[in-house]
């Protein structure tokens, strides 16, 4: 066994989640990050995604294999605003604690693990994952060089995201949207000398509320939220403009979705799409309950590192919350959980190493 001190999860999660780290302020968790496992004999390279923010990718130092079978990720940037760790009770509560520090340290708690049977791990922690997914691109062409021209159906991709510690058979997609009015501002006391933009945004914003859109028997239902309205400048002034920005979740192709809503709007307002991620199906591993996933990840943009499964501990019920917490029980619990969870899909894909039968072995 390593002479390192094992590392208690609770602890490096309250440790991350101290950082701030609001999607595009990533610099600090990512600084921390790479020089806590540097500090733990693990070889750290940094993935640039923009100026100041980085992906970090982490593999065994020494003899250990350095191209991963099987790697673990999820991110570390958060939605705002950031709320501080506490431990009350029996839950550790925080911005990050389920989605998805707490995720992050019981990933590499269980890498460390697999690291000393001699299994050939990776970690990658990434950046944008709450926004437009760029650090999952920037990962996805970085393991272009990594893994050259080797099939990606012989590798395993674990993605860390808060599904109550069941392993998810399918995420939904999500593709964001911009619908943007042009009226004509005028005198509210004479409304038929102009055209109220915010009006007209309104009438229309409730005829796609009422579209029929796309179903699947897996999945669910296509829907669609509101995030954000703005327009107008005064109360008694009629809006020259108004906009709408949308996140509409996805069951299957976006293009079909993207026409209905085209074909909606029609000449009325112009409507931008904006990032977007298809659904997905997922693998299921002996021994686990499963579950389906309302929200997208970012496996369908790391379509590189491998067959992917999804899991983690929390629930996405509270992530974004005020209230966002996790069990502490759950979160220790999930670091053996990701060791069984590499181990069987190793074995799925058909890979022999000895470290597969469960002896652990010191690192040389």
């Amino acid at each position: 066994m390593s002479d390192l001190d094992v590392i208690d999860p609770l602890d490096l999660a309250a440790r991350l989640m101290e950082i701030e780290s609001t999607s595009g302020r990533e610099e600090a968790v990512v600084d921390w990050m790479h020089g806590f496992l540097a500090g733990r004999e693990w070889s750290v390279q940094r993935i640039p995604v923009s100026p100041a923010r980085d992906d970090v990718f982490a593999t065994p130092a020494g003899e250990v294999a350095r191209i991963p079978r099987v790697t673990l990720s999820t991110h570390l940037d958060t939605v705002p605003p950031f709320i501080p760790p506490r431990i009350d009770g029996d839950s550790l509560r925080g911005r990050g604690a389920c989605d998805a520090k707490g995720i992050a340290a019981a990933m590499i708690c269980a890498a460390e693990r697999l690291r000393e049977r001699d299994v050939p791990v990776g970690l990658l922690f990434v950046v944008g994952e709450e926004t437009a997914h760029d650090g999952a691109h920037a990962a996805n062409e970085f393991a272009r060089t990594l893994f050259g021209d080797a099939p990606s159906d012989s590798r395993i991709l674990i993605n860390g995201e808060p599904t109550e510690s069941t392993l998810a058979v399918g995420t939904k997609g999500a593709m964001r949207a911009v619908v943007r009015v042009t009226g004509q501002a005028a005198h509210s006391a004479y409304p038929h000398l102009g055209r109220s933009a915010t009006r007209e945004l309104v009438k229309l914003l409730t005829e796609l509320d009422a579209l029929a859109l796309p179903s699947d028997p897996l999945l669910g239902e296509t829907t669609v939220n509101i995030g954000s309205l703005a327009g107008g400048v005064a109360d008694n002034v009629l809006a020259p403009s108004a906009e709408a920005r949308l996140m509409i979740r996805l069951v299957g192709p976006a293009r079909e979705v993207w026409r209905l809503i085209e074909q909606c709007i029609g000449d009325r307002a112009s409507v931008e799409q904006g990032p977007t991620v298809q659904a997905v199906r997922l693998g299921v591993l002996p021994g686990f309950p499963t579950s389906v996933a309302a929200y997208a990840t970012d496996i369908p943009e790391l379509s590189n590192w491998g067959r992917p499964h999804l899991f983690g501990p929390g629930s996405i019920h509270t992530a974004h919350r005020d209230d966002e917490h996790v069990k502490i029980a759950e979160l220790r619990d999930a670091v053996s959980a990701y060791e069984r969870l590499a181990i069987a899909g190793l074995r799925g894909v058909g890979f022999a190493g000895s470290a597969l039968g469960g002896v652990r072995r010191g690192r040389r």
